[in-house]
């Protein structure tokens, strides 16, 4: 079965689940400026959903409001039934441990060694564990992202492709149930940009995740989406797969994978 074939049979399948994150008639906006005006999404069980969309119609924005770096003027977020808007900070804690969050930029703590970047929200979120098995947990999280070597390593001692897979180990390694990507693959090149979709997909397999993807990368798109949805001007604009996208005859959706072509 080809690599499209699949997708397109996974999502067939995850059709069928049940839907973990909703959201519904987002909205927020910034000194005036509306970003979000009126969103709605569903997330389903065991799917990568893809949101495309050009630079500042607010893709990162929405996923910052999903893990409250950023706080909605209006709407609702439930995460597995549960609204997170009407949390207090310690429900809401409990609940965004569920949530894990690839940061673009990697976000890894540069006056830290690898080991330590993975060991920092073992001891914040899981305060059980044992030393042994906090660094269980590293080492198996390195051997998912393909760095078993790189544990006492710098930061500024690997390359972009590999800080990327280190802060995806960070991400995964307090066990989430939900992952979101927020442009996974900028600033890599094509080569890298590939394995790092490759990863996406081994990490929904192997740890059961539902995904968000954040990008304007139409070959992550590719690897990756099980479903897409375009953001246009604080809405959805389609909703769709990767092949009723590329056949669309709507302008704007035209528009985008001419640009974005590789």
């Amino acid at each position: 079965m080809t690599e499209a074939k699949s997708k397109i049979a996974e999502r067939q399948v995850n059709e069928s689940k049940k839907p973990i994150l909703e959201i519904k008639n987002l909205k927020i906006s910034f000194n005036g400026k509306a970003v979000l005006t009126d969103t709605s999404l569903t997330l389903n069980e065991g799917e990568n959903l893809v949101v495309l969309g050009k630079s500042g119609t607010g893709k990162s924005v929405l996923i910052k409001c999903v893990v409250g770096l950023l706080i909605p003027d209006a709407g609702t977020i439930k995460v597995f039934d549960t609204d997170m808007t009407s949390l207090n900070k310690k429900q809401f804690s409990q609940m965004r441990q569920k949530i894990g969050f690839l940061f673009q930029n990697g976000a890894l703590y540069d006056s830290m060694t690898i080991k330590q970047n993975l060991e920092f929200p073992l001891v914040r979120l899981m305060k059980d564990l044992s030393k042994k098995e906090r660094e269980s947990k590293i080492v198996t999280a390195l051997e998912n992202v393909g760095l078993p070597d790189v544990l006492n390593k710098m930061p500024s001692e690997l390359s972009g492709g590999q800080r990327k897979r280190v802060s995806l180990a960070r991400t995964i390694i307090v066990d989430p149930l939900i992952m979101l990507y927020d442009e996974p693959t900028t600033g890599l090149d094509p080569v890298t940009s590939d394995e790092i979709s490759q990863l996406i997909n081994d990490i929904q397999k192997q740890l059961k995740t539902s995904s968000i993807i954040i990008t304007h990368d139409l070959r992550c798109a590719q690897q990756t989406a099980d479903r897409i949805m375009m953001l246009d001007e604080g809405v959805i604009h389609m909703e769709g797969t990767m092949e009723e996208f590329e056949k669309s005859d709507d302008p704007l959706v035209n528009a985008f994978f001419n640009a974005n072509i590789n």
